[in-house]
């Protein structure tokens, strides 16, 4: 007879069940859920615990590991930052915080910190992130002390490749957001298909566009079908196909990105996350990190180069943290608010996720009314907890059904929406920092005024 090993995570769980508040157990906890790579789960346990413990410091460098390893850099050095400014910052510590600089950009601080972690644990001196950032190298290596310069014009690769498309899909394959897509067809789509009628007004094609609003809502959906509605090239930039540890090298990456797509136009350039590229320049302590920002600046002010053709959409979670230079005439002039859902919407999109599906007459109308709040992401889920659950029944069972109007509904009050949080926020931003009306949108949407 064999036996299978009691599962320690269910054993931790069932611990706490009867002592909720014993925090040495819930990192205990929280600790092996990250030693699993289970790092989302690891978050929700460290929190847990500094809701118990604030100023516990383990507790702290846990949460700032498990966001490490989710690649919310943001969060994470936001809390490394308090955890070396209290003074009493051991090796482990500040070689996360190295790490997370050095990914930021920041290598000249990320070595001053890795060389601060050496000086308590001498044996990282032979460690791979010590080679990385060339610490105590020669002065004719590659790497010295995080430091090289690499011109524009003698380097021979940027970092950067080629990922332009043509996507197939249109403004038919998104559901709802009409007003939404008639603002795009008036900045972007109608100076393409009536570019005479603009010529003649002296309106150049080209412009930005930055949609804004709570995660998972369809904003990059969205420009991939703006690409698809006009027939043009389609660039999607995320913040590692710009960022780079070597000085100099993120500016010319972005350069590149921006000459990619004014040799094919007409292009939809599309940045996700610009506000990591775009922050306010206050809120940088290196020089680099403004370098890039002015670098973005004048890629878009098309000074030297014409950005004619050059479609430009961005998208952010977080409005509030884009530099003001930005919302200016001829760069993202244009702010739109890209909220959940309504009613119909929700609807419309629960049919395009069951399309390929096997159903039976679902009233999508109805389990829309059930969904208020929730994101296309949001919606998604609630269609794949209802298919795991069809299919969990048919395995039993062995006879497979298709899903029904209940199923969905069920799987409806399981799935909470994952944009309150969200909108906390911007409603604080809406209140107290809506002074020249550029979130008037969410005060709407909120029924603020």
């Amino acid at each position: 007879m064999t036996f299978n090993a009691p599962d320690p995570i269910q054993a931790l769980r069932e611990a706490l069940r009867f002592s909720p508040d014993n925090v040495p157990l819930r990192q205990h906890l929280a600790e092996t859920l990250l030693s699993r790579g289970e790092a989302i789960a690891a978050e929700k346990e460290y929190r847990t615990g500094l809701e118990i413990a604030p100023d516990n410091l383990e507790l702290q460098y846990g949460l700032a590991r498990a966001f490490y390893q989710q690649g919310k850099d943001t969060q994470a050095l936001a809390l490394m930052e308090t955890l070396v400014q209290a003074g009493q910052a051991k090796a482990p510590v500040l070689t996360l915080y190295a790490r997370l600089l050095l990914r930021s950009g920041e290598v000249s601080e990320a070595v001053n910190q890795f060389r601060a972690a050496m000086a308590q644990d001498p044996s990282l001196q032979t460690s791979e992130l010590a080679e990385r950032l060339g610490i105590d190298a020669d002065e004719d290596s590659a790497i010295y002390e995080g430091r090289i310069r690499t011109s524009w014009e003698d380097a021979e690769d940027s970092g950067f490749e080629d990922v332009m498309e043509q996507p197939s899909i249109t403004f038919e394959d998104v559901g709802g957001m009409e007003s939404l897509k008639e603002e795009i067809r008036l900045k972007i789509i109608y100076p393409i298909t009536h570019a005479e009628m603009y010529k003649a007004y002296g309106k150049t094609i080209g412009g930005g566009i930055l949609m804004y609003g709570p995660p998972g809502c369809g904003k990059t959906h969205l420009a991939r079908a703006t690409a698809g509605e006009i027939e043009a090239n389609f660039i999607a930039v995320e913040i590692s196909d710009v960022l780079d540890m070597w000085l100099g090298n993120s500016e010319k990456n972005l350069h590149e990105i921006f000459e990619e797509a004014r040799q094919n136009t007409p292009c939809v350039l599309f940045f996700d996350e610009v506000d990591a590229l775009a922050a306010k320049r206050s809120d940088f302590r290196q020089s680099t990190a403004r370098q890039l920002i002015n670098q973005f600046l004048a890629e878009l002010d098309g000074v030297q180069y014409s950005n004619e053709g050059l479609l430009i959409l961005a998208a952010t979670n977080a409005p509030w943290h884009l530099d003001g230079a930005f919302r200016r005439p001829g760069r993202f002039d244009r702010m739109l608010f890209v909220p959940p859902p309504d009613k119909a919407g929700r609807a419309t999109i629960l049919r395009l996720l069951c399309q390929g599906k096997p159903v039976e007459d679902i009233d999508f109308e109805h389990v829309s009314q059930k969904t208020d709040k929730f994101s296309g992401a949001d919606l998604k889920a609630l269609v794949d907890v209802a298919i795991e659950a069809k299919l969990q029944a048919a395995i039993k069972s062995g006879i497979p059904k298709p899903l029904e109007t209940r199923d969905l509904v069920k799987a409806a009050g399981a799935v909470k929406p994952s944009t309150g949080e969200w909108f906390m926020t911007a409603r604080n931003y809406a209140i107290h920092a809506n002074q020249d009306g550029i979130y008037d949108e969410i005060s709407k949407y909120l029924k603020l005024r």
